[in-house]
């Protein structure tokens, strides 16, 4: 799973202009700390190019197993054109996914779950078999998907005030890796029909009030969210069997006060309009 990563790491530490921007043991295992005690951390890799970043992201991943869990897939960050504005970045960016991570359909959460926390309506992807590895449409990779899962991400922003949130920096600590709740899974039955609905679908987050924080259609994802999974692959992310896949935000990211105890997001237009929800009581 870690393969790509460790990749980077290589080629980033036999190039001596490059040794310095990927992190040391030591700057690794100070943003573990503050990651463990939901503490503001300093910024990895600043400065650096993405592929210091991503060599930092490899070594924080060995650091965060064991206490994650084990990596079961990865995420795509700032799919959206908010998110892209708010943080300056010109494209995606890749991060991973835990085992830990994952909560079920209805979680409360009593207590922050990171230093900054955040909420964003995402949808995972399950991967069915690693052909999705040559798909070139979403109709294609559709074909080698087992099931959408609904999700919210609960991200951490992670970073104390006056740290550089760039493309690199968000890469290099793992695109705010922190919870998220994933919602019952939708069998992919027809790839060409599926491709549509998720394009067409609206998504829409309420607070615990029952008002609209977020309207986006599905299309506001890269155009259709699948075309995430296709992006991670251009990156060069291998996906094998069982593999999931954070699409990455259908709008801007907010605080859990928003919520007013907690979310839902709906997404009309899929089979069932399913919806998923957390509660964060106050």
């Amino acid at each position: 799973m870690l393969r790509p990563f460790l990749a980077a790491c290589t080629i980033a530490l036999t190039a001596p202009a490059a040794m310095a921007a990927c992190a040391t043991d030591g700057e690794i295992a100070a943003f573990v700390e503050s990651y463990l005690a939901k503490t503001p951390a300093q910024a990895l890799s600043p400065g650096g190019s993405m592929e210091d970043a991503l060599c930092s992201q490899s070594k924080l991943a060995a650091a965060l197993e064991p206490h994650l869990g084990r990596v079961i897939g990865h995420k795509a960050g700032l799919t959206s054109k908010p998110a892209q504005e708010r943080f300056g970045a010109a494209e995606p960016v890749r991060g991973l996914l835990y085992r830990n991570m994952m909560l079920e359909n209805g979680a409360k959460l009593d207590a922050p779950w990171g230093a900054i926390p955040m909420v964003e309506a995402d949808l995972v992807l399950v991967v069915a078999d690693e052909a999705i590895n040559t798909a070139a449409t979403p109709e294609e990779a559709l074909a080698h998907i087992s099931a959408i899962r609904p999700f919210i991400e609960l991200p951490d922003l992670t970073l104390a005030k006056g740290q550089p949130f760039t493309a690199e920096t968000i890469t290099a600590m793992g695109v705010g890796t922190r919870l998220g709740v994933l919602g019952a899974p939708v069998a992919v039955e027809d790839p060409a029909a599926m491709a549509r609905m998720l394009e067409e679908m609206s998504v829409t987050i309420r607070d615990g009030a029952g008002g609209v924080l977020v309207q986006a259609p599905g299309r506001a994802v890269l155009g259709n969210p699948v075309n995430a999974a296709l992006w991670l692959r251009s990156k060069g992310v291998v996906f094998k069997p069982g593999d999931l896949i954070s699409v990455g935000s259908f709008g801007p990211l907010f605080p859990p006060r928003a919520g007013k105890g907690g979310v839902s997001v709906t997404y009309e237009g899929l089979p069932g309009n399913p919806v998923v929800e957390v509660f964060f009581p106050e």
